[in-house]
């Protein structure tokens, strides 16, 4: 009897929609964004925060549940125009101003950061990547409703696994 493979994709509900991938950065806190992100310069700022000084541009931001002001969406959507944005974000929890912020950027800039929604199951998955080989989380959720996070190995340009980051990077 072979073991079972890992799986490589995982169910989700859409929020916003959009298509995204990169690695993923999981935020062991909750994030405001108003006040706890520099959109300008693309990291986290909020003294205190566990991934302080991380990089959120092109990653897929794992957060179970965001916190702080209405103003966050301000800013969000202003890191996603700025390009110091994540390129998708997976929450346990609905938000409506994460949402918001990701449906202004879409609306007025065209750039399209997905936000989706996953149980408990699929978020443990997620975090016990962690562990695992490097990789990437595609997104592809073209309509509200479900859709599916895979998740993609990372390869050198010898088709070796990376193990690098872009200088800064906090994981």
């Amino acid at each position: 009897m072979h073991p079972e493979a890992p799986a490589t994709s995982w169910p989700a509900q859409a929020i916003v929609t959009g298509r995204g991938h990169g690695t993923p950065l999981r935020l062991s806190e909750p994030l405001s964004f108003w006040g706890g992100y520099d959109a300008q310069q693309g990291h986290i700022v909020e003294a205190g925060h566990p991934q302080h000084g991380a990089r959120l541009a092109g990653r897929v931001m794992l957060m179970e549940r965001a916190k702080g002001s209405s103003s966050s969406s301000s800013v969000l959507a202003e890191a996603i125009r700025n390009g110091t944005g994540p390129a998708a974000i997976v929450m346990r929890e609905r938000d409506l101003i994460v949402g918001l912020g990701c449906i202004v950027a879409s609306e007025l800039y065209g750039q399209h950061v997905p936000v989706v929604v996953v149980d408990e199951t699929a978020w443990q998955a997620l975090l016990d990547l962690g562990d695992a080989e490097p990789c990437e989380l595609h997104i592809d959720a073209t309509e509200p409703g479900h859709c599916l996070i895979r998740s993609v190995a990372r390869t050198a340009h010898n088709g070796s696994p990376s193990t690098s980051s872009a200088p800064g990077d906090k994981t």
